[in-house]
Order: C-alpha cells, then structure tokens, then sequence
C-alpha cells in the first residue's frame, strides 16, 4: 500500500521522536519568550526571543534576510513569528529524514537468518 506524499512529509516533519523533541523545545522557547515579558518590568524583556531564532537559527538565517531585505531592519513581529515557525518545521522535517535515513526502512530490511 502506497503512502500519499503528503502524509509522508508530515510523517517526517511531526511524526517521530527526533521531530518531536525538537518541535517541543523551539515551542517551549517560543511560550516562554511569550510569557516572559508579561512578568518582566526591564527594557530587556524582548531580547528573549534571540532563544527561539537561534533554535532555528540555519533555516531562520534566511527570513531574517528577507525581513532586512523587505522592511529594511523594521519587519513586523509576525513575519518574525510565522518565520520562527516555518524554519521550525522546515528544520524538522530535514531532522526527521536524517532520523529515517539513518535508521533504514522497516520495511526494506529483510529477516535476517543464518543463511544471511
């Protein structure tokens, strides 16, 4: 049975526990980058979100570079946001065919017997 193309990019993307555990830290910085400034009264409060960008920081090299190059250094936070989260699941979905790639297909492998 053939799987569809899209069912397999989130596969790779969501669906494993390299994915997942990467998914849950860029999204725990992003709550806590979130929340932090809620409760902090310094002017600093905002340089939290340095933690989420250099979680994703390859892939987020690339929007920060279309936000310069568009708004000249005055890019609105949503572009920032929604790029923080595109690079995440692009990151993701590169960790998650590492993640397939170096363990080998299930189904490929064959049973092994002693005549192997």
């Amino acid at each position: 049975m053939k799987t569809s193309p899209v069912r397999t990019v989130a596969r790779l993307a969501v669906a494993n526990r390299v994915s997942g555990i990467y998914l849950a830290l860029v999204g725990g910085a992003m709550a806590f980058a979130t929340v932090q400034p809620l409760f902090a009264d310094n002017p600093d409060a905002s340089l939290i979100w340095v933690w989420p960008a250099l979680f994703t920081f390859p892939a987020f090299g690339f929007v920060a570079w279309l936000g310069e190059g568009s708004w000249g250094g005055e890019a609105p936070a949503w572009f920032f946001i929604g790029g923080i989260v595109l690079s995440a699941l692009v990151q993701s979905l590169a960790l998650g065919a590492v993640w397939q790639g170096l363990r080998g297909r299930r189904g490929n492998r064959g049973h092994l017997t002693t005549a192997n």
